[in-house]
């Protein structure tokens, strides 16, 4: 008989959020009032969300980061419901007198959405848990680039360990940033990508790039699919899966843990990056956010068909 497939553990770094989710038929004008259709709560955050597609996908996932006060209801909330995913909670550092983050999300019947979020700036000051207690037994860890200011050092000790440090760019980045010589893998969006090099194309702004890190770079364009460039310096594309989106929001969270997940697995990047993209169409697919996203035979069904 085979011996069995221990699932990669993964360590996701990030700040939870509870998302209040409106559809509407359009943004409201400035001043004005608009109906909403459907109103979900869900819990979201980049790399909470990120966690959530990498448990579907048959990851082993831990989390760590600050939370607001143990005696808030958001908290609450969040927390069953990534128990209810089976992400291991016992890292995450409760903030005393904190506000975990809250959003407002309008999603349009295209998929885009609209958000606005309030995140306590306390929680910056989160102290995480000991390396070795994070770090045991990973394959991979999954950071928000916002975090950077509070592990950076956990982030260099994965790397001196070998352990594959994968940072989902959520918004530009200083090229005076320790997260792009930390990182094993640096994922940004279009948009990111090319004002933290400061060149309006993503090929020439990841080329920029890669003169100031050795880490992989990618930048995801939603259904124009994902750039890259591979060990020698030249740009391949890995194209989107063609759907009919109805919501966008976690999108590219889902991308960016199945591309970890992939990693952690030991696919190269051009399966992960393929596995990604099959996972956020997927995801793109259905309302809920990050709590659309798919389970594993979803993905291995997609991919089969465009085989």
């Amino acid at each position: 008989m085979a011996p069995a497939v221990i699932a990669p553990r993964i360590l996701c770094i990030g700040i939870p959020v509870r998302d209040l989710t409106f559809r509407v038929e359009a943004v409201p004008a400035r001043g004005s009032k608009a109906n909403s259709s459907h109103l979900a709560e869900i819990c979201g955050g980049n790399a909470l969300n990120a966690a959530v597609a990498m448990a579907r996908l048959g990851g082993r996932i831990v989390f760590a980061g600050p939370m607001g006060d143990a005696r808030e209801t958001s908290s609450d909330f969040i927390l069953a419901q990534m128990a209810q995913e089976g992400i291991d909670t016992a890292h995450i550092v409760r903030m005393p007198g904190l506000t975990t983050p809250v959003s407002a999300i309008m999603i349009e019947p295209s998929g885009e959405r609209t958000l606005t979020i309030y995140r306590d700036p306390g929680l910056w000051r989160v102290k995480l848990p000991d390396a070795d207690d994070l770090l045991a037994d990973c394959r991979a860890v999954l950071i928000e680039s916002r975090c950077g200011p509070f592990c950076i050092d956990l982030c260099t000790e994965a790397r001196r360990r070998g352990i594959s440090v994968v940072v989902a760019v959520d918004r530009a980045m200083s090229l005076q940033d320790g997260l792009l010589t930390a990182a094993s893998h640096l994922l940004f969006a279009s948009e990111q990508v090319q004002k933290t090099a400061g060149v309006a194309d993503d090929g020439e702004a990841l080329k920029r790039l890669a003169r100031l890190t050795p880490a992989f770079l990618a930048a995801t364009r939603g259904p124009d699919g994902t750039i890259w460039l591979d060990e020698g310096g030249a740009l391949e594309e890995t194209p989107a899966f063609a759907v009919e989106a109805v919501d966008t929001l976690g999108a590219g969270d889902v991308f960016h843990g199945a591309f970890a997940l992939g990693i952690a697995e030991g696919k190269g990047v051009r399966e992960a990056l393929r596995f990604a993209a099959a996972a956020a169409a997927l995801k793109c697919t259905r309302h809920g956010g990050g709590l659309a996203a798919p389970q594993r035979i979803e993905v291995e069904e997609l991919l089969r068909g465009e085989a």
